[in-house]
């Protein structure tokens, strides 16, 4: 009995190294906004699920020179979406950070992609603005990782018009997020 089974198990094993493909990995830790240069990137073999997006391994030079799109960690499979050809901020915007604490952040997070309205908000405790608060479509490029005090920065791309305005209220802390839309979100 342990024999077949032994047995079954070397078939089965044999038949699925048959069914790898080449593709590409993280060679080693790539922060978001980085070009891609021959060091990042390396080839394996392995056997994936069609619902999994790879890079296939032909395609390294094509991704020589592209930007990440997310922070790629060592030994993670490349996939398709995690890079980008252009690096924010796009034509006619500016990238702008905002500190956050996870208090400003819907439940479930933020994420690259996602379209907020940052809102004009009066400090901690004030009666609301007695008019209409001034409002930013943005992007969110990046949410950092928090520090030691639980505050991130959260990298978002606006009309290059608003820029100033946004950084103002960066400064000042009195905003508020509003999300619109979660995105390419799975």
């Amino acid at each position: 009995m342990v024999t077949a089974l032994a047995g079954a198990l070397v078939a089965w094993l044999v038949g699925a190294a048959g069914g790898r493909t080449d593709v590409l990995v993280v060679a080693r830790d790539v922060p978001y906004g980085q070009t891609l240069v021959a060091g990042d990137l390396t080839l394996t073999a392995v056997a994936v699920d069609t619902l999994v997006e790879t890079v296939p391994a032909d395609q390294l030079d094509a991704m020589l020179g592209l930007v990440a799109a997310t922070d790629l960690p060592a030994g993670a499979l490349l996939s398709p979406a995690q890079v980008t050809a252009d690096a924010p901020p796009g034509d006619g915007e500016v990238l702008v950070p905002l500190p956050v604490n996870s208090e400003r952040l819907p439940a479930g997070g933020v994420q690259a992609g996602d379209r907020l309205l940052v809102v004009d908000a009066p400090t901690a405790g004030a009666d609301p603005l007695p008019t209409a608060p001034r409002t930013f479509e943005v992007t969110v490029i990046r949410l950092g990782e928090p520090d030691m005090n639980g505050l991130s920065v959260l990298d978002v791309a606006a009309d290059e018009n608003d820029g100033a305005g946004l950084a103002a209220r960066a400064a000042s802390g009195r905003f508020a997020l509003v999300l619109l839309d979660a995105g390419d979100r799975p």
